[in-house]
């Protein structure tokens, strides 16, 4: 499966899918995150009780485990809690992401030595919390007014939000930035390379392509979008080994230095659960990955980011965003006894439910046309097929870590002893 999954990209750049499984080979958790492809194999082959004509076709975010929630700020300028990560977003069954999280929660206690019954409250925790906002979301008609932030929790997620706050725009600069002759450009270090003539010529009429794709809402008068400098990128996390992406510098909204602003030119990757959908309607709609990146984004996260488009290089799909400097994430190694988790976990399937139910003003999303909060809870019904629903989800969380243990050793071993074609151990 990984190789029929990442063949092309293993070809492209070898050394960095070395890096990336060598990543993977950490733990079972980290080759849990780096295998959304094996995970949709496996669950695809399985009844799925809770998929109909509209809940086996809403927007889910692809890649749902622990580290892929974080802070961001919004579109509104508010410090946000929410999904993160959208690289894998595709339209399927609202389940695969409610079993995808439970079994990343199972894989977590298991790794910090807790035993089954302790696992089991805490997937527990998350779905029931799931489902009780998915039936608020029924009863709300502004359900885009809700977000976890500063004035809505408390424990680490607050604590992280905390953290967020004290970030700066001008820390991210120093970081990525040097200023020369009155200006800012790039620093050379690792993971950053220069651009030659024709490329640089390439990447510049693909930036402006993708200025066409910013929604009109969402276009800033006090921005003109003028490139300082572009360089190219690598060295990027799991989920990401072997894209190309490039780094923009923009004018910000002022001719101040501090206002300056970093673009993040990523190529669009094939969503894992796009393998196992089978519908022309979705394959049609998008022009390429970054498109569809974007549009899952805008569907997935209210008040996404202003800047957030797509463009084309060389016919390869691109998603552009802000790198911004507000990202922060819960640190999970801190989090180490079970009632820590717990007031994470409720959090995390009010998250949930909110990417499966609120999208962006500006989405331009016609392949759902229905609530899908009225969708998800007609399925779950009364309060005894929920108490189903719980089980089910828990079941599946314990049984399917158990599988990615032992998938890990497999892999462990093979990556090892040579078994991958284009990716050698040393």
């Amino acid at each position: 499966m990984l190789e029929d999954a990442f063949t092309d990209l293993m070809t492209a750049d070898p050394v960095a899918f070395r890096a990336k499984f060598r990543k993977m080979a950490a733990d079972p958790g980290s080759f849990y995150r780096g295998t959304a492809c094996l995970f949709y194999s496996d669950v695809a082959a399985q009844k799925d009780p809770w998929a109909d004509e509209r809940t086996s076709r809403i927007w889910i975010q692809g890649d749902l485990h622990a580290e892929n929630f974080g802070t961001y700020m919004d579109g509104d300028g508010v410090l946000v809690f929410d999904v993160n990560d959208f690289d894998e977003a595709y339209l399927g069954h609202f389940t695969w992401d409610v079993r995808r999280m439970a079994a990343s929660i199972a894989l977590i206690g298991w790794q910090k030595a807790l035993p089954d019954d302790i696992i089991t409250e805490l997937i527990e925790i998350y779905v029931r919390s799931y489902v009780e906002k998915i039936h608020d979301f029924v009863q709300t008609e502004r359900d885009d007014v809700f977000s976890l932030g500063l004035d809505s929790t408390d424990g680490p997620v607050h604590d992280v939000l905390l953290t967020a706050k004290l970030a700066s725009r001008i820390d991210l600069l120093e970081d990525l930035t040097v200023i020369d002759d009155y200006d800012r450009r790039f620093r050379d270090a690792p993971g950053v390379r220069q651009l030659d003539k024709n490329e640089l010529h390439a990447v510049m009429a693909a930036f402006d392509s993708y200025k066409a794709s910013i929604p009109k809402g969402k276009r800033s008068r006090r921005l003109n979008y003028a490139v300082k400098d572009v360089v190219g990128r690598s060295g990027f996390g799991i989920g990401s080994a072997g894209l190309p992406a490039y780094n923009f510098l923009i004018e910000g909204w002022t001719q101040a230095l501090e206002n300056d602003i970093v673009l993040s030119m990523k190529q669009g990757n094939v969503a894992a659960p796009s393998r196992v959908v089978d519908d022309e309607r979705m394959t049609d709609y998008f022009d390429h990955h970054g498109h569809r990146t974007a549009v899952s984004q805008r569907s997935l996260q209210a008040r996404s980011d202003p800047l957030l488009g797509h463009t084309a290089l060389d016919g390869v799909g691109f998603v552009v965003n802000e790198l911004s400097p507000y990202d922060a994430d819960l640190d999970w190694a801190e989090l180490v006894e079970p009632d820590q988790i717990k007031s994470v976990l409720g959090y995390l399937g009010q998250a949930t439910a909110k990417a499966h139910c609120v999208s962006d003003d500006d989405s331009d999303d016609t392949l759902v046309e229905f609530q899908t909060e009225e969708a998800i809870a007609d399925v779950l019904g009364g309060a005894k097929t929920t108490e189903a629903f719980v089980e089910d989800m828990c079941g599946f969380g314990l049984d399917y870590a158990s599988q990615v243990r032992a998938d890990y050793a497999v892999f462990v071993n093979a990556f090892r002893a040579g078994g991958f074609s284009e990716v050698t151990p040393t």
